[in-house]
């Protein structure tokens, strides 16, 4: 699952506004923006979330979940390393 928080700083990260990320999620902008307006977890169908996570990936970042390894704990997100 990915939280509202997450979604606003995987797009700050990667420098796309709203609109961007829905054309490249193949989502609306109004489902974008429900999903930023949530209070925690993101709530919507298996399909659009994982369009997001797809684009997310996509344009190189990296979900980091609750109790995944990391040197700060917590959720968040990073760019991925490039090869």
């Amino acid at each position: 699952m990915i939280t509202s928080a997450q979604l606003r700083a995987a797009r700050a990260l990667i420098g796309l506004d709203q609109r961007q990320l829905a054309e490249r999620s193949g989502l609306s902008l109004p489902t974008i923006q429900r999903m930023e307006a949530s209070d925690d977890m993101i709530r919507g169908n298996v399909d659009s979330l994982m369009k997001l996570a797809s684009a997310l990936d996509a344009a190189g970042v990296e979900l980091i979940n609750d109790n995944v390894p990391s040197t700060g704990g917590g959720r968040g997100v990073r760019l991925k390393t490039t090869k």
